[in-house]
């Protein structure tokens, strides 16, 4: 079986028929509703569709999942099957021995075995895939049995929590200064630094530890949405985010004037070389751009030609695939609205982004000496950021409703009281809102990372470990001395 995902704007470049043209071909995926990243299953040897498989890559489709999800799903069917055929079966006919072979093989056998958090995630896709085939009459039943409590073989043996790592500030500001911005860990300029736009991951750092946002909602604002736009007045900036924020869920994010000021930097340093040297390749991908001709600043629209047609979006709801394609006539040419821009002069994308994290972290375990933050054994993660901003604020506004009280019993009383009777003020809640959790059960998890009682562990074993106190030959020797005298 070969794996394959529409790409609509690759038919123009590589369709090439009498039959029926490129356009007429994107208004037939258009009509139909089949996005892109939707997974299309073909035989080997003749090329055509596999109905079922198929099928359920229209299913998906339906269910207006983003292109990369879409693309994860239809991989990790893809993966099943082609293991499954190594054991002369498929993902139609296995049993499920063999989903529980495929599992074992997954996370244990492979060459770098995945963990039960990775594996969670296929086995619910495979689940959704076969009562997809029982619902619409391919299979009598599911091939795996459903045990005790609705848990069935492919399961995860573990479950586990949020993955929560946070850094402390001086691994931040090592991480951004000296990984992402190229200095020395004495605050020297390191001559030898070879990266590339500095302030521009710089930038990219303070947003997303002074938004809270995810990777998706800051890596893909836009210079109105920022207030980096002529006419607007500056500092803090507040807008909605709907279409790049996770579930399609509207929220509003908020960046502080520190953290504006820093994509402010960037944007009079760096960012006008960059747009200087893509303008005329922008130019001669025009016809491929959205070229917004109108702001509209107060309605949070922008007006433009695509495809030929005037059209008109309203910016929350433009998705990160037209966000990075949206241009404007700018002082050298064709300059990209997105705040954040790469080589090619667009938005740079999810691979752009981990190579820029990749490389600071190499260099920060390069120049660690004696003086460094204690490095975690993983390598830190943009979505970290997040984290250091949820437990900081909620640290903070615990601080600040319990005022000077010490005791940490009397501070879980009153968090208790405050609950049930100021759930609008409550730090929890408000955190949970920030971050745009579904739940508040999920920002229940960062409380286990607020009232760390470290010093009350050290206290606790003080005496116990290191080689100031006696050893236990002393005291051995002293108890022993004690026994004769008593007798």
């Amino acid at each position: 079986m070969e794996l394959a995902f529409v790409q609509s704007e690759l038919l123009e470049k590589y369709l090439d028929t009498e039959v029926i043209s490129a356009a007429e071909v994107a208004a037939l995926l258009k009509r139909r509703g089949v996005l892109d990243g939707t997974p299309v299953y073909l035989d080997e040897e003749t090329m055509m569709p596999l109905p079922p498989l198929c099928d359920y890559g229209r299913y998906l489709a339906t269910a207006l999942l983003d292109e990369s999800t879409l693309k994860d799903y239809g991989r990790a069917i893809g993966r099943a099957d082609n293991y499954l055929v190594s054991l002369q079966s498929d993902v139609l006919s296995a049993t499920e021995s063999d989903l529980v072979a495929y599992r074992d093989e997954r996370t244990r056998w492979q060459r770098k075995p995945i963990g039960w958090d990775a594996w969670s995630k296929e086995s619910f896709v495979l689940d959704d895939f076969y009562g997809f085939l029982v619902d619409r009459g391919f299979l009598a039943q599911r091939p795996v049995r459903v045990a005790a409590r609705g848990r069935n073989a492919l399961a995860p043996r573990l479950r586990s929590g949020m993955d929560i790592r946070h850094l402390t500030y001086e691994q931040y500001r090592y991480f951004r200064d000296v990984g992402l911005g190229g200095q020395l860990p004495g605050a020297e300029v390191d001559l030898r630094f070879r990266g590339w736009a500095p302030l521009r991951n710089r930038a990219g750092s303070d947003m997303a530890l002074g938004s809270g946002a995810r990777w998706r909602e800051w890596a893909t604002v836009l210079l109105p949405e920022i207030g980096l736009w002529p006419g607007m007045p500056g500092g803090a900036a507040e807008f909605t985010v709907q279409a790049c924020a996770k579930y399609g869920k509207a929220r509003t994010l908020y960046f502080p004037e520190d953290t504006v000021a820093s994509a402010e930097l960037f944007c009079l340093l760096e960012r006008p070389d960059i747009v200087r040297r893509a303008a005329r390749g922008l130019e001669r991908k025009a016809r491929d751009l959205f070229v917004v001709g109108e702001v509209d600043i107060a309605g949070g629209r922008l007006r433009g030609v695509l495809d030929g047609l005037v059209r008109e979006f309203e910016i929350s709801a433009m998705p990160p695939k037209m966000r990075r394609i949206t241009v404007h006539e700018g002082e050298f040419g064709l300059e990209a609205m997105s705040l954040f821009v790469c080589r090619g002069g667009l938005m740079p994308g999810a691979d752009a982004w981990k190579s820029y994290r990749h490389q600071a972290w190499n260099r920060m375990i390069a120049l660690a000496d004696e003086a460094t933050p204690l490095l975690p054994r993983r390598r830190w993660r943009w979505h970290d950021l997040r984290h250091t901003y949820a437990l900081q604020l909620l640290t903070y506004l615990e601080n600040l409703m319990d005022g000077e009280e010490p005791d940490p019993q009397a501070r879980r009383r009153r968090h208790r009281s405050y609950l049930s009777g100021h759930i609008r003020h409550n730090p929890l809640l408000i955190v949970s809102r920030r971050l745009g959790h579904a739940s508040p059960e999920t920002t229940y998890q960062y409380l286990q990372y607020t009232d760390d009682l470290i010093d009350e562990f050290e206290a606790a074993f003080a005496s116990w470990v290191g080689d100031d106190e006696a050893t236990y030959a002393e005291i051995a020797s002293h108890a022993l001395s004690g026994a004769k005298g008593g007798r």
